[in-house]
Parts: C-alpha cells; sequence; structure tokens
C-alpha cells in the first residue's frame, strides 16, 4: 500500500511540475508570431488577388 501511495505521489508531482512549465508563455514572443503569421496570410491573399488580376487582364487581351 506504501509503494501505491508513493508512486501516486511521485506521478502527481511530475504532472504538476509538467503543467507549471507549460503555463508561462513569453506574450512578447507569441504576440510576435501572430503577427508575423497574420502578415504572411495577408502578404498571400495579396498575391492571389493581383496573380488572379493579371490572368483576367491577359483573357481580356485575347478575346
Amino acid at each position: 500500500m506504501q509503494n501505491r501511495q508513493d508512486f501516486t505521489k511521485s506521478m502527481i508531482n511530475t504532472l504538476e511540475t509538467g503543467a507549471g512549465n507549460l503555463t508561462p508563455a513569453d506574450m512578447n514572443r507569441e504576440a510576435a508570431n501572430m503577427m508575423a503569421l497574420q502578415t504572411r496570410q495577408s502578404l498571400g491573399t495579396s498575391t492571389l488577388s493581383m496573380a488572379n488580376r493579371a490572368d483576367q487582364s491577359i483573357l481580356q487581351l485575347l478575346r
């Protein structure tokens, strides 16, 4: 019974330590990552829009 209690306490401590290490995040770094992803998405959308307009212009010239 004592071995089981020791194992359970050890498991609880390990899980609490792991959870504690996951929680603290550098908010400045996360904000910078979010801005970078949003910028990439915006640039991708703009690029697709320009490519579509270029295709439409070429089609109009061929008509």
